[in-house]
């Protein structure tokens, strides 16, 4: 299934340049070394979350999968590989005939992760899976960076919706992506079209200051305005005095106008003196939406003011303070030769300074208690214990190089809700703590593990 079968109107573009270097030469070193068709399990993890955060949200799942369905080295990329003399022609013709055969299992998208948590599994030949280490590890660190922020800030702003703004705070590709992984965390639109246009995200957007500005009066902007969207239209009420604006709007647009925008000054006061200046004048059912450089904290402290939405730009694509989500792409098992029976071998980093892994093909449960609240993250090689038979988290997502995993966006959303719903109430807190539950580990017969 690609795009065109979820009805989305754009294809991804070949994603084989989206690396590194040295992933290249270890492919040209390995097959001179006769290593290169091992059969090899990769595995993406982060060995800590950011600092003070409760739980990890797994997004960019789907871009990966169309990464992989269109990393493929036609003429022109090999024609410059070749030019740079980057690896040799035994390499390249290799290269030329490159498709994924493998298999990849993963966390379903939408879902929450902790510390260990085996978020990704690539199973293949060394020499298939070592090439897409950058282009899963470059979408999953900023869409999950991206989705946790989102996550925080729905969090905190509970039942009201909240708009992605921050096209113009960051690389405008990126943005795009952005506002997908935000929807994903619970915002409910975005300010980007071309994100609309790709992911069917639903947008909005009305006017900005210099639209008032390039009328020779306030009264006249906002008339030009209604005229031109009606009555139900969003009026930005910041440019001049708050309160003259809120009256004008009224008296140009009636007790009908859909809402007014407020991007600047002190938002719980000037949100309350404007709820109830809307009332005065029998504007009741005119909603309040407030930008302004927000974060789930600011978010959070406008709980008790009367505002009905949030628009969220700079903090959310940025992660709020954390742009990437530290995850790392190792090799944790190969098989001794390239036989294709040959019996998969646990390895692992075992360098000091915080970067060791655990070696093995992994599995990943939770266990929950017995009001269905989750209490841990289990994750561990071997035969799965009964108990936790059904609580399996990774699923296939490639089977054999074809993509199995690929769904709706919306139902991506709908389980971040659910699993977040799921999580002990302290999840939800903001202040800075450990993982909300912990990651326990159970070792089995690492290199002969099958399944999920």
């Amino acid at each position: 299934m690609g795009t065109a079968d979820l009805k989305l109107p754009v294809d991804v573009p070949s994603t084989a340049l989206f690396t590194d270097q040295y992933e290249l030469t270890m492919l040209q070193a390995a097959l001179k070394a006769g290593t290169a068709d091992r059969r090899s399990v990769f595995e993406v993890f982060t060995r800590r979350l950011p600092h003070g955060r409760r739980y990890g949200v797994v997004a960019g799942t789907g871009r990966v999968l169309d990464a992989v369905e269109n990393f493929r080295f036609d003429e022109d990329v090999l024609g410059f590989l070749r030019e740079r003399g980057i690896v040799d022609e035994p390499t390249l013709e290799r290269l030329a005939d490159y498709r994924f055969t493998g298999d990849i299992w993963g966390y379903p998208e939408g879902e929450v992760y902790f510390p260990g948590s085996p978020i990704l599994r690539v199973e293949g030949t060394f020499a298939e899976c070592v090439l897409l280490e950058t282009v899963i590890l470059s979408i999953l660190n900023h869409d999950s960076a991206i989705a946790a922020a989102a996550s925080r800030m729905s969090a905190a702003a509970g039942d009201r919706p909240l708009i992605e703004m921050g096209a113009r705070r960051t690389h405008e590709l990126a943005a795009v992506a952005a506002s997908r992984a935000a929807y994903i965390g619970g915002f409910s639109s975005t300010s980007d079209l071309a994100a609309g246009f790709r992911y069917g995200i639903p947008t909005v957007g009305t006017s900005a200051h210099a639209f008032t500005l390039l009328h020779d009066h306030e009264r006249d902007a906002f008339q030009a305005q209604i005229d031109s969207m009606g009555r139900g239209t969003t009026l930005l009420v910041d440019t001049y005095d708050v309160a003259e604006a809120v009256r004008t709007a009224v008296e140009v647009a009636g007790p009908e106008l859909g809402a007014v925008r407020i991007d600047s000054g002190d938002l719980l006061l000037v949100a309350h003196r404007v709820r109830h200046q809307l009332d005065e004048l029998g504007a009741t059912g005119t909603r309040i939406l407030v930008t302004s450089d927000l974060d789930e904290y600011a978010i959070a402290s406008l709980a008790a003011a009367p505002v009905d939405a949030y628009g969220v730009g700079t903090q959310l694509v940025t992660g709020s303070g954390h742009p990437t989500a530290s995850m790392v792409y190792k090799l944790v098992a190969r098989a001794g030769s390239a036989d294709a029976g040959a019996p998969l071998v646990p390895v692992a980093k075992r360098s000091t300074g915080g970067k060791t892994s655990v070696g093995g093909r992994k599995w990943a449960a939770r266990r929950l208690d017995a009001d269905g609240v989750a209490e841990a993250e289990v994750i561990g090689t071997g035969p799965v214990p009964a108990e936790l038979t059904d609580r399996q988290l990774l699923v296939p997502l490639v089977n054999g190089g074809e993509v199995v995993g690929r769904e709706p966006l919306d139902a991506v959303r709908d389980r971040h809700a659910a699993a977040r719903a799921n999580l002990p109430l302290s999840a939800m807190q903001l202040s800075r703590g450990e993982p909300v539950i912990p990651t326990e580990y159970v070792t089995g017969r690492p290199g002969s593990q099958t399944g999920a």
